[in-house]
């Protein structure tokens, strides 16, 4: 089985982003690939770089959020998985969220971002609450997948609560490149060693969808990737480089391997409770 991400510059234009992005979805089936990663808030700029109320404007509804119903038909067309980016409004809340389309079209759920980062470029506390969905394995239908979305790919809690509940890939659409307020600092190497730590000591691929470009100062740095069981980057694209990149998979034998390396049967979850605090103060 195939697995892509997707690497694109994204403009203004909802109908131009649409469009770029359906074209490599495109381009990854031809090429064999059954789940596809798009990257972060596709739709458009990152326009958490600055705090401006007019970006509310943005948000949609699960049902009525063009980004998901344009993925649907495609991957009802195609017979793919794309987990599908975007801006949610529920009620008088927003979301940074995944809508997890399965092969025949279907929304499979909703994952809602958990880790909202807050800084320099990145002013994301502005606009999103705190995911309260909680961490999911999804059962689609080439696999179970678990997606976290950008900043949940720094948290190791998160990749192994996914593969708790039966995930058999871990995928982070993703918008991270420069900062703002620290122009020498490039934490590319360290991003990609985060989530290949997650893929050593789960022994499960890792996917990551990139953008690239410049959007009013800020440079993203692409550097998508697909890292198999051990570690090994299997697939890459470059800073700057637009396109699709492709790896297979074989699931049945990565549940053996998984198996025999025995992480998840020397694991000690009854001194893990300094895990459930936040100061890591042992509970009572």
């Amino acid at each position: 089985m195939a697995l892509a991400a997707i690497q694109c510059p994204l403009g203004s234009s909802r109908a131009q982003n649409l469009a770029r992005v359906e074209g490599h979805v495109r381009a990854a089936a031809a090429q064999g690939a059954r789940i596809i990663l798009p990257p972060e808030l596709f739709e458009g700029p990152y326009f958490c770089r600055e705090e401006h109320s007019e970006h509310f404007a943005e948000a949609r509804p699960l049902e009525k959020d063009e980004a998901v119903a344009r993925m649907r038909g495609l991957a009802r067309e195609l017979e793919v998985v794309v987990p599908v980016s975007f801006f949610e409004r529920a009620g008088q809340a927003y979301y940074n969220s995944v809508a997890v389309v399965d092969a025949d079209g279907s929304v499979l759920g909703v994952y809602r971002k958990s880790h909202i980062p807050d800084g320099p470029g990145y002013e994301e506390k502005f606009y999103f609450r705190p995911g309260d969905t909680g961490f999911k394995a999804w059962a689609t239908r080439y696999g179970n997948i678990g997606v976290g979305i950008c900043w949940d790919q720094w948290f190791p809690e998160a990749a192994r609560a996914m593969m708790l509940q039966g995930a058999e890939l871990l995928l982070y659409p993703t918008a991270i490149g420069s900062e703002p307020h620290e122009p020498d600092v490039d934490t590319r190497d360290p991003w990609q060693r985060a989530m290949i730590g997650h893929a050593v000591s789960n022994v499960v691929p890792v996917v990551a969808a990139n953008r690239i470009g410049d959007e009013g100062g800020q440079r993203f740095y692409g550097s998508s990737f697909v890292a198999d069981q051990r570690g090994d980057k299997v697939a890459e694209l470059g800073r700057d480089d637009e396109g699709v990149i492709v790896a297979q998979v074989d699931l049945d034998r990565l549940a053996r391997t998984r198996a025999g390396w025995g992480f998840f049967r020397d694991r000690r979850p009854d001194l893990y409770d300094v895990l459930m605090t936040a100061d890591g103060s042992r509970r009572q």
